[in-house]
């Protein structure tokens, strides 16, 4: 190793000096030329190679560990670490762009959004509306205005009266239901104003599959704003006292929401209507809101116990 060094020493000054020779401007070696015998610059060349033919070239410092011993011809290039390119950025998570899909995501939204627009102009508003008029009787009230598909009846926690949400197939029939602003719908003019919403979908799973089911929505409530507080018990005693007799109640929540919304079936469906007339009042801290149901309270499937 000593001789090998201070081979590759003397070759690396032997080096500098030719380099410095050969970067003379060119008066210099024009110079030098005349001046210097040309045995001098073709006696370094030599000794160069001279000293690098001494070099061994089998010594072990010229092989990779991953030299095989066993096949001295064959080296594993696989073993070899490939370098790995890093920037400032490598710290940060990278993901990756698509932007086919991002293009797609943004048309999806724009498309959303031009829905939903539709959806509003095809929707009127309708407030002051008698606790005791139906979703029927006044999607029947407003039909002669063109297609009806979708009517949402809700309840007002500050008014006896509801308002309610009417969806037209066309712009046409939604400009003309404005025209039955006034009109008398049991006790109370109903006012017509376009609507600033649209009405939010109900999710097609939970709508009534049968005569029966539709039979049990007439005696369903859906209420909103129940505290968090109030137990399934407590609801119930706060329906039966006033209105008659539940026969399934449904309390839902979640961690995100502040309040929580509930289901009640009656056993009569008179006393749903009057059900209607608790919209305001308070259960627990909050004043709940009722409206008709448009889903049944479905029983629960029980699953057979494992043996």
């Amino acid at each position: 190793m000593a001789a090998v060094a201070e081979i590759t020493s003397e070759a690396a000054v032997a080096s500098n000096n030719t380099t410095t020779a050969a970067n003379k401007n060119d008066n210099n070696n024009n110079l030098d030329s005349e001046t210097k015998p040309a045995s001098e610059s073709e006696f370094t060349v030599q000794k160069l190679v001279d000293m690098f033919t001494k070099l061994n070239p089998l010594a072990k410092e010229f092989f990779p560990s991953s030299y095989s011993k066993n096949n001295p011809n064959e080296l594993h290039f696989n073993n070899f670490a490939v370098p790995v390119k890093q920037s400032a950025n490598d710290n940060f998570p990278k993901r990756k762009r698509n932007n086919f899909n991002q293009g797609r995501r943004k048309l999806n939204g724009r498309a959303y959004r031009a829905q939903q627009e539709d959806s509003i102009r095809r929707t009127v508003y309708v407030s002051d509306i008698d606790q005791h008029v139906t979703e029927e009787r006044l999607a029947g009230l407003f039909s002669g205005c063109g297609q009806v598909v979708d009517c949402r009846v809700c309840g007002d926690p500050h008014s006896v009266l509801r308002f309610a949400f009417v969806e037209f197939a066309d712009e046409q029939g939604a400009r003309a239901a404005l025209n039955l602003g006034g009109t008398m719908l049991g006790y109370y003019p109903v006012r017509v104003l376009p609507s600033k919403t649209a009405i939010l979908p109900v999710n097609p799973t939970f709508l009534p599959r049968s005569e029966d089911e539709r039979e049990m929505c007439t005696r369903t409530v859906y209420c909103t704003n129940i505290d968090k507080k109030v137990s399934q018990v407590e609801v119930k005693n706060f329906f039966e006292s006033i209105c008659g007799e539940v026969t399934r109640l449904r309390l839902l929540g979640d961690q995100v929401h502040s309040t929580r919304i509930a289901f009640v079936e009656f056993a009569m469906a008179e006393s749903a209507i009057v059900a209607l007339n608790c919209s305001g009042m308070a259960l627990g801290s909050q004043p709940v809101r009722v409206s008709p149901s448009k889903t049944p309270v479905r029983p629960r499937v029980t699953r057979p116990a494992m043996h």
